[in-house]
């Protein structure tokens, strides 16, 4: 599929867009620009967008089967967020003690918010596996999943029966999957990248089973069949797309966020689109977002 057409909906210009998710109640997208700590919405009926900035970086982020309100992963700490006044419920900390904030993230079939972390070491240095993978369960308990450590967390996504997860940490250039419920277990390789010169990034799951995984540093998005073989490139006019979703009226839409970070001024010049939101045509359609089942403060009894 290299000759999909995609083009950029809104020139966004995020330094480190992420996180995008379909929203089919509000028939909008949200994603965050995590370096810039704002949260954006776009609407693709008639193209309108919204920008909320936010106390610190936003990692990753949730709907919430209360509308008007996203559960967020900050930096430091998780907190429900209500769209109509920016009423920020702060619900607990994250890795406190740790050089290490939230990235990406995700909700389980299940309405449970599952996010990971990653290291930001305060020397430049390369980044080590101290993060971790967590969940949120609806009664807001907070759980460290028994995975390995985590560099730079990324590609979480679940099967559309909930019984697999599908995750990464960036630098092994390995997307993992393992056994997934109330409990994880077998967690193994799904797909082996480490021969190529970029890195997984962000992951989308479509109504086969397909995962759709963005590849930082190549310019792409790749469809993995649920038994790890290639079937599917879609080519993004963006050396870094971050994260796919399926989004649209028909969830027959694939958007890809983007990301201008660490990128200086010749290959700025090189990469013009960088940091867009772009949409193609794949013949795919997903499956609604999964909504966090835990109650926002003026939803509770």
């Amino acid at each position: 599929m290299n000759g999909t057409a995609i083009r950029a909906v809104v020139d966004a210009g995020n330094v480190l867009g992420e996180g995008v998710t379909w929203c089919d109640r509000a028939q909008a997208l949200y994603w965050t620009d995590i370096q810039a700590a704002t949260l954006w919405r776009y609407t693709p009926a008639d193209g309108e967008t919204r920008q909320w900035t936010l106390p610190e970086r936003l990692g990753s982020f949730a709907l919430c089967e209360t509308d008007g309100w996203l559960l967020l992963a900050l930096a430091s700490r998780l907190a429900f967020f209500r769209l109509a006044d920016g009423a920020l419920h702060t619900l607990c900390e994250i890795e406190p003690g740790l050089p290490t904030r939230s990235n990406d993230g995700a909700c389980d079939r299940q309405g449970r918010f599952v996010f990971g972390t990653l290291h930001e070491p305060q020397d430049g240095g390369a980044k080590q596996p101290i993060g971790s993978f967590w969940r949120l369960d609806a009664d807001l308990t907070l759980r460290r999943l028994p995975l390995e450590g985590v560099a730079i967390s990324n590609s979480i996504a679940f099967s559309p029966d909930g019984g697999t997860m599908y995750y990464c940490d960036s630098p092994t250039r390995s997307i993992r999957c393992c056994d997934y419920g109330d409990t994880v277990s077998n967690p193994r390789t799904f797909v082996d990248l480490r021969g190529m010169t970029g890195e997984p990034d962000g992951s989308c799951i479509d109504d086969h089973g397909g995962l759709w995984n963005a590849q930082w540093g190549m310019g792409r998005v790749v469809r993995y069949r649920a038994d790890g073989r290639p079937d599917r490139i879609v080519l993004v006019p963006a050396r870094q797309p971050t994260r796919p979703a399926l989004g649209g009226a028909a969830l027959d839409t694939l958007y890809i966020t983007s990301a201008r970070d660490g990128l200086d001024d010749k290959a700025l010049a090189a990469d013009p689109q960088a940091g867009a939101l772009f949409a193609a045509s794949v013949g795919a359609h997903g499956l609604p977002e999964p909504r966090f089942a835990g109650k926002p403060p003026a939803d509770r009894a």
